[in-house]
C-alpha cells in the first residue's frame, strides 16, 4: 500500500478551516475487499482529494453578489484540485463537495424541498461538468434536504454520490441536529458509494459510526470529526481542541466501529491528517 501526500486541500465554511481527506488503512477496508463494505469502492481508491466548493452554491455566492459566477468558481475550485491530484497522486479520485444551502448548525433555516432539489441539483451539475469523479453531500443536518440532495444526486450522477450528516454529540446516536432519527433515510441508501458522518465532535462519532454501520452492512462507512466547537454567533472556537495524537485514538475508534473512510473536519489541520497518515496508514 501507499502513505497518501501530506498536501489536503482546505477550503472555508462559516469562517473556519475544514480539512478534508480520504485514505486507505493498513487494514485495507477501503479497497481491496478486507473488511465490510469494501465491494463497493473502486479498487483505486486508496486516496482522495476535496474540492473547495462548500460554498459555491449560486444562493451562497449571491450573498456576496457573485451568484452569476457559481459555475466559473465551481469549476476553478475542481480545477485546483485536479491539478494537484495529478501531481501528488494521480490515482486519486476527486471528490465535489456539496454542502446544506444555509448554515450547517441551523437545520430551521432550511428551505422547502423543492428549492432544496433546484439548488442541489443546479451546483451538481456544475461540478460534473467540472469532471469530479464523486458527488460527496456533507454536513446534512435536516431530513427533508437530505432527502432532496439524494434526489439530485441520483438525477444528476447515478451511482457517482455518497452522503454524510452532522447528527447531534448529544444524546442518542442517529438523531440529527434538527432532531429528526436518520433510521426512516438510511433503509433508501442502499445505492450510496457510501454514507457516514462529519461536523460532529470526534468523541462522540464512534456511536454514530456503530449504528451507520449496523443499519448499512454492505456500504463503507465514512467519518471526518471536528475539534473545537462552534459559538452562538457562529465563529469557531478551538479552546477545546483536540491535539493530532489523541485524534489519532478517535479515528482509531471509528475504524475498530466500522469505518472504511476517515478524515477531518472543522478545527483539523494538516498536522492532524499527518498524525493519522503517520499512525494508521502506510
Amino acid at each position: 500500500m501507499h502513505r497518501w501526500s501530506d498536501r489536503f486541500r482546505v477550503g472555508t465554511a462559516r469562517g473556519r478551516s475544514i480539512v478534508a481527506a480520504v485514505v486507505e488503512p493498513r487494514s485495507a477496508r477501503c479497497s481491496r475487499g478486507g473488511g465490510r463494505g469494501s465491494s463497493r469502492l473502486p479498487q483505486r481508491w486508496c486516496g482522495g482529494d476535496y474540492t473547495a466548493t462548500f460554498r459555491t452554491h449560486r444562493r451562497s455566492l449571491e450573498k456576496a453578489g457573485l451568484g452569476e459566477r457559481a459555475a466559473e468558481l465551481t469549476r476553478q475550485a475542481v480545477e485546483i484540485a485536479m491539478r494537484v491530484r495529478d501531481e501528488e497522486r494521480p490515482d486519486a479520485l476527486v471528490l465535489g463537495s456539496v454542502a446544506p444551502l444555509e448554515d450547517c448548525y441551523r437545520p430551521d433555516l432550511v428551505p422547502d424541498e423543492e428549492t432544496c432539489m433546484r439548488e442541489h441539483t443546479e451546483l451538481m451539475e456544475h461540478l460534473v461538468a467540472a469532471g469530479v469523479d464523486l458527488i460527496l453531500i456533507e454536513t446534512m443536518n435536516q431530513l427533508g434536504e437530505a432527502r432532496a440532495a439524494v434526489q439530485a444526486a441520483r438525477r444528476v450522477a447515478p451511482g457517482k454520490w455518497m452522503i454524510s450528516f452532522c447528527t447531534s454529540s448529544d444524546g442518542p446516536p442517529g438523531v440529527l441536529l434538527s432532531g429528526e432519527e436518520l433510521a426512516p433515510l438510511l433503509s433508501q441508501l442502499g445505492d450510496a458509494r457510501a454514507v457516514g458522518v462529519n461536523c460532529v465532535a470526534a468523541n462522540a462519532i464512534v456511536d454514530q459510526v456503530g449504528l451507520l454501520r449496523e443499519a448499512l452492512p454492505e456500504t463503507p462507512i465514512l467519518a471526518y470529526g471536528n475539534t473545537g466547537h462552534a459559538d452562538e454567533d457562529g465563529n469557531w472556537i478551538s479552546s477545546d481542541a483536540i491535539h493530532p495524537d489523541d485524534y489519532v485514538a478517535h479515528v482509531t475508534s471509528w475504524i475498530e466501529a466500522g469505518a472504511s473512510i476517515v478524515g477531518g473536519c472543522c478545527g483539523t489541520t494538516p498536522q492532524h491528517i499527518r498524525a493519522v497518515t503517520r499512525n494508521l496508514f502506510c
